[in-house]
């Protein structure tokens, strides 16, 4: 019964979490290599980089709530898509979802130093899609989980609105709120 109490007072965005996240990670943040990620679209309506800064923050926060290593969670987290692939078609997608995250491994090194625990994170993120062998820590299961969280919840809330939103451009009402022919 206590567990549930503590749960229900988590906040999923938390100021002092993100301020001490942002703080931590703030030179990771800010190299140029990762903003790249800006320019490259991720689950249709997102980009690279918003991704991976949902994937790092909610992932250094379930790591701190859990008393887990949740600065390399964190860390491995806003870094397991570090790649530069863009969309082009089913069969270059599923290449890509196997090879990213060797690249982003790959990346990651080019830009900063990385922990073993970290290093794995990032090798094993796509563990059950692309992966048999899990993460060896638990805060490689919190990244893995956290990462399919988001993923699903960008895919769904893209298509979501993208239906909407076609919807409301292919049938707009008028004031009285009659459907215009």
């Amino acid at each position: 019964m206590e567990n549930i109490k503590i749960v229900k007072n988590v906040k999923l965005y938390n100021k002092e979490v993100r301020a001490e996240f942002a703080s931590i990670m703030r030179d990771l943040m800010t190299h140029k290599d990762f903003n790249r990620l800006a320019d490259i679209k991720q689950h249709i309506n997102y980009t690279r980089l918003k991704h991976s800064m949902d994937v790092g923050y909610f992932s250094f926060y379930i790591a701190k709530l859990l008393g887990l290593d949740y600065v390399s969670a964190g860390k491995a987290a806003l870094l397991h898509d570090l790649c530069y692939h863009r969309r082009a078609g089913f069969k270059h997608n599923m290449k890509m979802l196997r090879r990213h995250p060797k690249d982003a491994l790959s990346n990651a090194l080019s830009i900063c130093e990385l922990n073993e625990k970290e290093r794995d994170i990032i090798a094993q993120h796509m563990w059950l899609i692309t992966t048999l062998r899990p993460p060896r820590s638990a805060e490689g299961v919190v990244v893995t989980l956290v990462d399919k969280y988001c993923a699903s919840k960008e895919f769904i809330g893209s298509i979501v609105k993208r239906e909407y939103a076609h919807k409301a451009c292919r049938f707009p009402t008028n004031p009285t709120g009659s459907v215009k022919d």
